[in-house]
């Protein structure tokens, strides 16, 4: 059955439509009031000239539905298909950054911490806090005035003595046994949830009625700790309201688009004034048939469709498709209206153009690097002339290496490129060295990783590069061009770039390094911190994993297999030690996660070995 069939099979309901490829992958996800009338306009005369359509319906192999009650639960099911999909036709969010939350946790003495990644573990979440350093200075309020903390001790049982943070006065102390009492430490709890929750009325309410007992039963110590709590609470609803006078919550959005690129400003105001800014970019959008109406719907969708807060309005630069239907879908979710506005006069018009010129600005600098051919080109002649090489008139090919260890472990190095007047990341490449190990030996390092890519290169047969580019000094330079001349590449072109004074060697004419204009030695500079970026990002991971697996497997029942699982679970032994009992429980089994988990938690920053064991773990 070919997909015109299958098409004229859906039901007229609302839903959600997906089309597959041949491998069954999701290549567009879509949504529908009347599902058989919305996909059959695909086949008509005319749609498949068109760009976006025609490629799709090319691509596309099978096609599947999904019924729902209402069009409103058919736009909040597809952008959750969207988001898990990721389909390449659909326009898909890319952002430039995420805002913390604040969680309270779910356990018998719950702690606040500061999160950006939101879990389905019984915790409550507050926030997303504007600007970010705001939710790391309540926390620290929290801490030093209600002593709820934020630390990791297992609280499941009793310590011999506190930790730190009740010694300098930032907690009540329930991990050692009568320090605090249960309903004390509750109530402290309970305060804070009122404070997260934005009801300071209701808590200062709370803690008048709290200090007036307290002092009616002339328990006058609590008395005054609760008659200094309120005072600080005062202070900062006074604060608050300052920042809150005439004023509003508002998102603005700017948007600016050129061919399949885009760039979208989003402004937080609250309490009437500007708070924070959020940029989102894309490199190879989809061309939809409507065009900036279109894609705007699609990404404010994405944007705010299941985000915990919500303003009570949007100002759009441009009308779009659905925008009534999204403002009410996200007016049920916030539990009161929300209005998608798109204004033509006043003060929001005029924050809108400022918003769209921000756009533009951050379109400008993001994409700035992708240069007319022109100037792409006389860059090249520039660097050709400057090191006096044969590198041809037209943009070529430079590669570049770098080395990262620490203390000569775990050593590592990477290659980067710069190809035709750009980065070419998809020719990145990372070495894990084979005969340098545990030592600190660059010269060593760079000259294996230089054979290893070069001999390669010559047996497949593949062009080489116009220059090689080290990150180094003389030292390095040589050690690379000995590599070459093992292979018979001693006339490849070959230089260095040392940091310090951001001087040029090249090969040959090392005793009269280089100091290039800015034009060319900006083109090196870029490739060779570009190369050392990526050699320590590598680095760090693999320091990392080697961290993890041998303090992991000190843990008694964790074996090399657990380990792998966890490496490819959580990534790190911070991200382990943060995980939960249910999340290590994903990978190991529910015994063995919960033994982990105690054994990671009996003293911060150590994993204790047997009690036979005589060793320590570094």
């Amino acid at each position: 059955m070919d997909l015109i069939d299958k098409s004229r099979q859906l039901p007229a309901s609302p839903g959600v439509y997906l089309f597959k490829n041949a491998g069954g992958k999701v290549i567009y996800v879509g949504k529908a009031k009347d599902l058989r009338a919305r996909v059959r306009t695909y086949f008509l005369a005319g749609q498949l000239e068109t760009a976006k359509t025609g490629s799709l319906l090319r691509e596309a192999a099978d096609l599947e539905s999904i019924v729902v009650d209402t069009e409103a639960e058919a736009l909040a099911l597809e952008n959750t298909l969207i988001k898990q999909w990721q389909p390449r036709f659909n326009v898909l969010l890319r952002d430039d950054k995420t805002y913390p939350y604040i969680r309270l946790s779910r356990e018998r003495f719950p702690r606040v911490y500061v999160t950006r990644r939101l879990t389905d573990d019984g915790s409550e979440f507050f926030g997303p806090f504007f600007p970010a350093g705001f939710a790391y200075r309540l926390v620290h309020f929290i801490h030093k005035h209600f002593l709820v903390p934020s630390c990791r001790v297992d609280l499941t049982r009793f310590h011999p003595r506190p930790c730190l943070e009740y010694h300098i006065h930032r907690c009540l102390g329930p991990c050692a046994e009568g320090l605090t009492t249960p309903e004390r430490y509750q109530q402290a709890v309970a305060d804070v949830r009122l404070l997260l929750a934005g009801k300071q009325g209701d808590l200062a309410r709370d803690l008048r009625r709290r200090r007036d007992e307290a002092a009616a039963r002339e328990d006058f110590e609590a008395a005054a700790g609760l008659r200094d709590l309120l005072s600080v609470l005062e202070d900062l609803r006074q604060k608050q309201k300052m920042h809150a006078v005439s004023g509003e919550d508002a998102d603005l959005i700017g948007f600016c688009r050129e061919g399949a690129r885009a760039a979208l400003s989003l402004f937080h105001l609250r309490h009437g004034r500007v708070v924070d800014r959020r940029e989102f970019f894309w490199e190879a959008l989809p061309q939809p048939e409507a065009g900036d109406r279109e894609l705007l719907g699609a990404l404010l969708k994405q944007i705010y469709l299941q985000q915990p807060y919500l303003p009570p309005r949007i100002a759009a630069p441009l009308e779009f498709e659905d925008r009534e239907l999204l403002a009410a879908a996200l007016s049920q979710q916030r539990g009161a209206h929300v209005e998608i506005v798109v204004p033509q006069r006043g003060d929001k018009r005029a924050l809108l153009t400022l918003a769209a010129k921000n756009a533009r600005l951050a379109f400008q600098r993001r994409f700035r690097s992708a240069a007319p051919a022109e100037q792409a080109a006389a860059g090249w002649q520039a660097l050709a002339a400057a090191l006096a090489l044969p590198l041809g008139s037209e943009p070529g090919r430079i590669e570049c290496f770098d080395i990262s260890h620490f203390q000569g472990a775990e050593t590592v190095a990477a290659m980067t490129v710069w190809d035709a007047g750009a980065l070419r990341r998809s020719d990145y490449r990372k070495f894990k060295l084979r005969g340098v190990v545990n030592a600190v030996d660059d010269f060593r390092s760079l000259e294996e990783v230089v054979r290893r890519r070069y001999q390669r290169r010559l047996a497949e047969g593949a062009p080489l590069p116009n220059l090689v580019l080290i990150d180094g000094g003389i030292g390095q330079l040589h050690a690379a061009h000995k590599a070459l001349l093992d292979l018979g590449l001693g006339s490849l072109p070959l230089a260095s770039l040392a940091k310090r004074e951001e001087l040029v060697y090249v090969l040959g004419r090392e005793s009269s390094p280089l100091r290039l204009d800015p034009a060319p030695l900006r083109t090196l500079q870029l490739l060779r911190d570009e190369a050392h970026r990526f050699a320590i990002t590598f680095h760090r991971r693999r320091r990392g994993q080697a961290t993890l697996r041998s303090e992991l497997l000190a843990v008694p029942g964790v074996g090399p297999a657990s380990v792998r699982k966890l490496l490819a679970r959580f990534g790190s032994l911070a991200a382990v030690r943060a995980a939960s009992p249910e999340d290590l429980a994903q990978v190991l089994p529910a015994a063995r996660a919960r033994t982990l988990w105690r054994r990671l938690r009996e003293v911060p920053g150590e994993i204790p070995l047997n009690s036979g064991d005589a060793a320590s773990v570094n």
